[in-house]
């Protein structure tokens, strides 16, 4: 689940998470309630590549590689990268880094002798998610 949990957080922390908004055709939410002022909500990432023409070529890169990392969309890196700006950068390596698992990555060391220990327990992140996290609107 760190694929769909990373492609998510793309979509609530990029571009002021307008993408991850109820209205987005990819958005749904339930009609059941969840208790009090709750509703639940669900991203159809398979749905995305389908519904991007309208948007800017930044954004429509960003949403497929988000897709990509949830769904089994196809995406070629080498077309999307290099059109992200610094901030949304950020964010894919990030997002990268915890579809990997690497927050969870065990502290193991070898010593000189070939034995194993286990150090602090789990490593950081190769690359956290960037601090400033907008409110979605």
């Amino acid at each position: 689940m760190y694929t769909i949990e990373a492609a998510t957080e793309l979509l609530i922390r990029a571009f002021g998470g307008k993408f991850a908004a109820p209205g987005n055709p990819w958005v749904h939410t339930s009609a059941e309630p969840q208790g009090p002022g709750q509703v639940s909500a669900w991203i159809d990432f398979a749905a995305i590549p389908d519904e991007t023409g309208v948007l800017s070529g930044g954004e429509r890169r960003f949403l497929l590689l988000a897709a990509s990392l949830a769904e089994d969309v196809p995406v070629v890196l080498g077309d999307l990268v290099p059109g992200l700006d610094r901030e949304n950068l950020d964010l894919v390596l990030a997002a990268i880094a915890h579809a990997g698992g690497s927050h969870q990555h065990s502290d193991v060391r070898f010593s000189e002798d070939g034995s194993m220990s286990l150090g602090k327990g789990y490593l950081d992140s190769l690359h956290p998610w960037p601090q400033v996290l907008r409110a979605v609107k």
